[in-house]
């Protein structure tokens, strides 16, 4: 007897660890946040470009290939010519791509701004996605630090015009060459301390998770957890710890400035750093920026591995619940810096360039904390009802729901099973719809339409109980003119726009 057949499995369905699927909301929320990003950003002259998801993965800078299968931190494959590509980790890169290789066509400084997704193939986590969306802002081209300020005052902008009060969040300045500065006055300069220097700075940007004290134990010997994990320290003596305390403990910049020069001074990279520095500061207070938005803070550090001059970050420092029911700060959205060197890989001359970047995913989590974002979904279509299935019948109500649409009302003619008709007023009703249009064979005979108010017959059904107030309702079915069926429609949206802002 023959092997009976095995019954073929199904396909599971299931998502690829550290993506997610996006809903509707969802896409509407964002599409209106990058919407007031993209005013901001032309508002300050900036136009867009688009580049590929997909760059050769030698143009990912310090992505590059080290092994058989160049996938360290990022998705890779291989092109049909044996050349490895992959999907692009951040916007920056592909844009340093893009100059170089339209560089004597383009018009210098080139101002432009990019959004989309990028790709990190990192483990993924609570809240920690390996695909995500970036917006990015950069000047291509102006080495003075003026376009380092305007940055800043642009971030401003873009934070006040999402909805986020002064007060809500600020704009902090550092630079990589004061950074430099005090690493060479602590004798650390030099290509043989380049260890030793990631350790320091590493050890500064954990200021805000551990405290002057935990970064003290990480400047000196190291420092232990409470789970008994040990982290090698920097291996500074107590004279230079006492430096880099004093470095990222300065709260107010113009009361320290003249120690932090003195810090630096007979370090070329240092004084010119502190030099931009002052020099940001007085743009963007001339341009009515004080310190609340727009502050040196000279504990920022990021972007390590290419930054090299003034860098920024937009902080939101209002307080959120976390996972565990904690308060905590919110904290960084976005931030970028000065970053001459990137272009320059390819062209073999300087190409100075500065920009930053939002996280786009992050600060709409901000957004909807503050009820700023997501509020309002978006308005449901005017669902046509089908009553009857001829073709004559058919074709007048596509032709109501295409009159709808050519005036800017979202309309769909119900493609559903037609014969029950009370599945279209429950599908009505799921959808959200405002307004059902509903025309039988007496209704066409008299070239007449019912409008069905599917809102306020909601609010009837559920609120009013005595026959003054119901009265006194606004009407919820009515009959009209084929003729009058969008100007009446275009009355009860209207109307029902006024109870929602009355609604508040």
């Amino acid at each position: 007897m023959s092997e009976k057949q095995k019954k073929p499995q199904k396909l599971k369905a299931r998502l690829p660890r550290g993506f997610v699927d996006r809903s509707a909301a969802d896409i509407h929320a964002t599409n209106e946040m990058v919407e007031k990003i993209r005013k901001v950003y032309e508002l300050y002259g900036f136009d867009p470009i688009e580049t590929p998801l997909f760059e050769y993965t030698d143009a990912l800078g310090k992505f590059l290939p080290d092994s058989d299968r160049p996938n360290e931190g990022v998705f890779s494959l291989q092109d049909d010519d044996e050349q490895w590509m992959s999907a692009r980790y951040d916007l920056t890169a592909p844009l340093a791509r893009h100059v170089a290789e339209n560089f004597n066509e383009i018009q210098l400084p080139f101002r432009t701004y990019r959004a989309g997704y990028v790709f990190r193939n990192e483990k993924p986590g609570p809240g920690r996605f390996r695909q995500f969306m970036q917006f990015d802002a950069d000047t291509v081209g102006a080495a003075g630090v003026q376009a380092d300020a305007e940055m800043c005052m642009m971030m401003a902008d873009t934070l006040e015009a999402l909805g986020i009060k002064r007060g809500d969040y600020v704009i902090r300045v550092n630079n990589r060459k004061v950074l430099d500065g005090v690493m060479e006055a602590l004798g650390l300069g030099g290509d043989e301390n380049a260890a030793r220097r990631l350790n320091v700075l590493r050890a500064i940007d954990k200021l805000d998770k551990f405290g002057p004290e935990g970064v003290k134990l990480l400047l000196g010997p190291g420092r232990k957890d409470e789970s008994g994990d040990f982290t090698k320290g920097a291996g500074l003596d107590d004279g230079q710890i006492e430096k880099v305390l004093f470095f990222v403990g300065i709260k107010n910049y113009a009361e320290s400035a003249a120690d932090l020069a003195a810090l630096v001074a007979g370090t070329s990279k240092g004084e010119e750093g502190v030099e931009e520095l002052n020099i940001i500061g007085a743009l963007v207070t001339s341009a009515g920026y004080d310190e609340t938005r727009i502050k040196i803070d000279p504990s920022v550090v990021r972007g390590l591995e290419y930054y090299t001059g003034p860098v920024y970050e937009a902080e939101l420092t209002f307080d959120v619940t976390n996972d565990k029911g904690d308060k905590v700060v919110f904290g960084s959205v976005g931030g970028g810096g000065r970053y001459d060197g990137l272009v320059s890989r390819f062209m073999g001359q300087p190409v100075p360039a500065t920009g930053f970047s939002i996280g786009v995913s992050r600060l709409m989590t901000a957004l909807k904390n503050l009820g700023k974002l997501g509020q309002q979904k978006a308005l449901a279509p005017v669902l046509i009802t089908v009553m009857d299935g001829d073709v004559e019948s058919m074709g007048r109500y596509q032709r109501f729901t295409q009159a709808l649409r050519a005036e800017g009302i979202r309309a769909e003619m119900y493609q559903g099973n037609w014969k029950k008709f009370g599945n279209q007023l429950k599908y009505a009703d799921r959808l959200g719809s405002p307004v059902a249009i509903i025309q039988g064979g007496d209704e066409r005979a008299q070239s007449v339409v019912q409008i069905k108010d599917l809102i306020e017959g909601k609010r009837l059904s559920g609120e009013i109980e005595d026959n003054a107030t119901w009265r006194e309702a606004r009407v919820a079915q009515e009959t009209v003119p084929e003729a009058e069926l969008v100007a009446k429609v275009k009355e009860i949206l209207a109307a029902q726009a006024d109870d929602r802002a009355r609604a508040g």
